[in-house]
């Protein structure tokens, strides 16, 4: 029968220092994982996680070296979780060739990066678990819809949601067992966000920082903004067999913001 615990499943997650980085590592945890968390920064301790790695997701040859480390410890991984992600809030005239490049190398580049070094792992890893193995890749609501000063954002984040769907048929063409899914959040509860709020503060579109969080809570349906939590059981959904019969699917978390 179909459950949502991964015992003995080896989890891997970027962007795990803050926000939904965070909150997969510690949800990952309770539902029976072996959590690794990586991120950018030289050290990071993350709740739920048994060991840290250092991660520069536009690195090649850092993936390649964290998915040995991975199989030279564990000798499988079930979960990778593309999580690691910048936002950019600018106009359209006003970003740079550099932001516009450095933005699209960690949300685009890390994808297909962490994807391409963990393929081989994640096969043999699936062959042993019911379902198979998981890529979860975290996308936005912003790869459903646009957004004003928010090009390169959404850009970056569509451009997840049909990788997610290339690779999911790709593995399905050949025979691999590793489904592919991709989460879209809407306004979540993150630093991330409060940086986006800080540039329309600036900008003068809000009062203050209360005021930006105000007018985007009452955007979605369900009156309120959502937390890391909310999104992490999401992925711990996707990761788990309870998920087996889900690839190149698009699981929106948003509150219902994408339906008005």
């Amino acid at each position: 029968m179909s459950n949502f615990r991964l015992d003995g499943a080896v989890a891997l997650i970027t962007g795990a220092v803050r926000g939904i980085g965070a909150a997969a590592c510690a949800a990952l945890a309770d539902a029976g994982a072996t959590v690794i968390a990586s991120d950018i920064h030289a050290d990071g301790t993350v709740p739920g996680a048994t060991a840290y790695h250092r991660l520069d997701v536009t690195s090649p040859a850092q993936w390649a070296a964290v998915i040995a480390a991975i199989e030279a410890t564990h000798g499988r991984l079930d979960v990778l979780v593309n999580n690691a992600g910048l936002q950019l809030t600018t106009s359209i005239a006003d970003t740079t060739d550099d932001a516009w490049r450095k933005l699209m190398a960690v949300n685009v580049d890390g994808v297909f990066y962490g994807t391409r070094a963990a393929t081989a792992l994640l096969a043999r890893s699936g062959e042993l678990r019911y379902g198979g193995a998981s890529i979860v890749n975290i996308s936005s609501v912003g790869g459903l819809q646009g957004a004003a000063f928010l090009a390169a954002y959404c850009t970056s984040k569509g451009a997840v949601k049909l990788f997610t769907k290339s690779a999911a048929a790709e593995f399905g063409a050949l025979s691999l067992p590793i489904r592919v899914n991709s989460v879209h959040p809407g306004g979540i509860k993150t630093e991330m966000l409060d940086e986006i709020f800080d540039h329309y503060v600036k900008a003068g579109a809000f009062a203050s920082l209360e005021d930006g969080q105000r007018a985007v809570a009452a955007s979605h349906i369900l009156k309120r903004m959502g937390t890391p939590d909310e999104v992490a059981a999401g992925i711990v959904y996707l990761a788990s067999d309870a998920a087996s019969f889900m690839t190149g699917s698009e699981l929106v978390i948003d509150g219902g913001m994408s339906a008005i």
